[in-house]
């Protein structure tokens, strides 16, 4: 049963802790069959909400997020994407949805700490690699899933992974949809700390306790300067995410939603996404090696 602060969540569940320490479960309704929490539609706008939550809650000090039985979390319900290439009203909520969970995260004064094991994809990826803190176990599986089922790697992706880990291991990682496991995530910098899966919960709580027991004047203020490099990114990650929900309309993720379903390796129909409709490439000057690119 969750705190009564938290009655009206039922896929997240929430409890309190001493220190000040509010622990948010992935689980419950949220669970596949796998006992994975998918980012259905309860998940996906819970996840959303949560930390505008957590920000008003006075007796919140620290939150701490983490999946329960198999991994951290899975990735989006088939039936939601699906729902969303369809239908434009559900797009735009769960486009919203998206930028809320996102910027509510950055923007929460209180300080946020992940614990991932297993899988850690889809959208409770998203604050997991936010988190002001994140602690991954070693045999953690990160997976930023986007380009395998055909939409841009949106959300979080542009705006974090390349401060986190640089340009080039973002671009690879995710190009080519490449899992990264919690000790490789700790070697490049996408997670603060990677440690074996028995000790992760108690480090977890180790270090939400030391954050709840400092300064919060200082803790919360470091953490709001700090930021001001994710809000900076902002224009590049409403740009991605603007790609990827327009994706969510187009022929490739009809592609990849059934080549999941049918557990095999997509056939994307191809095309170029920049290319001119009417073949005409006259007056681009990066068509023409010889031409003048400024104009002089």
């Amino acid at each position: 049963m969750n705190d009564p602060f938290y009655a009206h969540y039922r896929a997240l569940r929430v409890q309190r802790h001493e220190h000040g320490i509010v622990e948010i479960v992935m689980s419950g309704e949220g669970a596949n069959k796998s006992g994975l929490a998918t980012a259905n539609a309860d998940m996906h706008r819970e996840l959303a909400q949560i930390w505008r939550d957590v920000d008003r809650d006075p007796d919140a000090r620290v939150a701490l997020i983490r999946g329960e039985g198999k991994g951290f979390s899975a990735g989006g319900d088939l039936q939601l994407v699906e729902d969303m290439a369809t239908h434009f009203d559900v797009r735009a909520r769960v486009w919203r949805e998206a930028r809320d969970l996102v910027y509510n995260v950055i923007n929460c004064s209180k300080p946020v700490v992940s614990a991932m094991h297993g899988p850690a994809v889809g959208a409770g990826l998203v604050a997991g690699l936010l988190a002001d803190i994140s602690i991954a176990a070693k045999t953690a599986r990160i997976i930023d899933g986007h380009t395998r089922l055909g939409v841009t790697a949106g959300d979080h992706a542009a705006i974090v992974w390349p401060l986190l880990c640089g340009m080039a291991k973002a671009k690879y990682y995710l190009l080519l949809c490449e899992p990264v496991s919690g000790e490789e995530a700790e070697r490049i910098g996408l997670v603060s700390l990677a440690v074996d899966e028995s000790d992760l919960l108690p480090k977890a709580f180790e270090v939400a306790t030391r954050l709840a027991n400092g300064s919060q004047t200082a803790v919360r203020w470091t953490k709001y300067a700090l930021n001001n490099w994710l809000r900076m990114a902002g224009p590049t990650f409403d740009t991605s995410l603007a790609l990827e929900f327009m994706g969510f309309a187009g022929p490739d993720v009809r592609e990849g939603v059934q080549s999941l379903r049918e557990r095999r390796a997509p056939d994307f129909p191809g095309g170029d996404p920049f290319g001119d409709p009417f073949g005409d490439s006259s007056g681009d000057p990066f068509s023409d090696p010889s031409g003048d690119l400024f104009g002089a």
